[in-house]
């Protein structure tokens, strides 16, 4: 069974930055594309940043130009680099793996991280 932890958060004052941290128990080149999700309380889980096998990105109005996904593959590892952080980017964050093979999609779900923002 695939397993994803995340690392990293913790409470930043605004402006501050983190850097999440994925680590999958296999190789990440399996992963057809890789995500970083948020769930705020009492709001829908959303969709932050992904990142496909080949290396494209996609992100987030809300965090574009602030936020920066990343893959190091020799370590099975995805990255979320938080920049110029804000009180509305407090969440849990999430990282999520999807693996689609003989036409069925698998995904794959770490138990997330909080990340707190605030002065």
């Amino acid at each position: 069974q695939v397993q994803l932890v995340e690392s990293g958060g913790g409470l930043v004052q605004p402006g501050g930055s983190l850097r999440l941290s994925c680590a999958a128990s296999e190789s990440i080149f399996s992963f057809n594309v890789m995500y970083w999700y948020r769930q705020a309380p009492g709001k829908q889980r959303e969709l932050v940043a992904a990142i496909g096998s080949g290396g494209s990105t996609n992100y987030a109005d809300s965090v574009k130009g602030r936020f920066t996904i990343s893959r190091e593959n020799t370590k099975n590892a995805v990255y979320l680099q938080m920049n110029s952080l804000k009180p509305e980017d407090t969440a849990a964050y999430y990282c999520k793996a999807v693996r689609i093979r003989d036409l069925k999609t698998h995904d794959y779900w770490g138990q997330g991280t909080q990340v707190t923002v605030s002065s």
